[in-house]
């Protein structure tokens, strides 16, 4: 039997929570206030080790690909993104972080696929990348969510 002090289950409520207000938010706006990278930040201080520090660096793949993308594409990484996945990396450490941003990136790559394809079927026309906009966020949330799990419980 696994004992899990309080700090930990208040953080992974507080964490999913804010996971979900940012998923919602990012389908609806296409926006993430920058008080929710924050508030994941500062949840992340309840379990701090030196260790997780290293998470932070979880935003540099997608500062590098936000970087060499065509600003001229619509959509595309964001600065929210970027700043959702160093918290995010920095509550659960570089190696749940690197779990997460693995499984949230394949999911939004999946999903994307499945979108072009559907597209290209029904309409008989080909979906171009900068075509459509997609939330990143709640993709990033599901992978995020399962490393917590997978690393708090496994």
């Amino acid at each position: 039997m696994v004992v899990t002090p309080i700090k930990v289950i208040i953080q992974e409520i507080i964490f999913i929570f804010l996971l979900i207000t940012a998923s919602a938010i990012d389908i609806r706006k296409r926006i993430v206030p920058n008080i929710l990278p924050m508030l994941i930040f500062c949840i992340g201080l309840l379990t701090f080790t030196p260790y997780k520090l290293f998470g932070i660096l979880l935003g540099l793949p997608l500062l590098i690909g936000a970087l060499f993308a065509d600003s001229n594409q619509i959509g595309g990484i964001g600065g929210g993104d970027i700043k959702f996945s160093t918290s995010c990396g920095f509550t659960l450490g570089i190696s749940a972080g690197i779990v997460g941003l693995i499984i949230g990136l394949s999911i939004f790559c999946l999903w994307f696929l499945i979108l072009k394809l559907y597209y290209s079927v029904l309409y008989k026309k080909q979906l171009l990348a900068n075509q459509t906009s997609l939330p990143m966020i709640p993709f990033l949330s599901v992978g995020f969510i399962i490393a917590y799990f997978i690393n708090l419980y496994i």
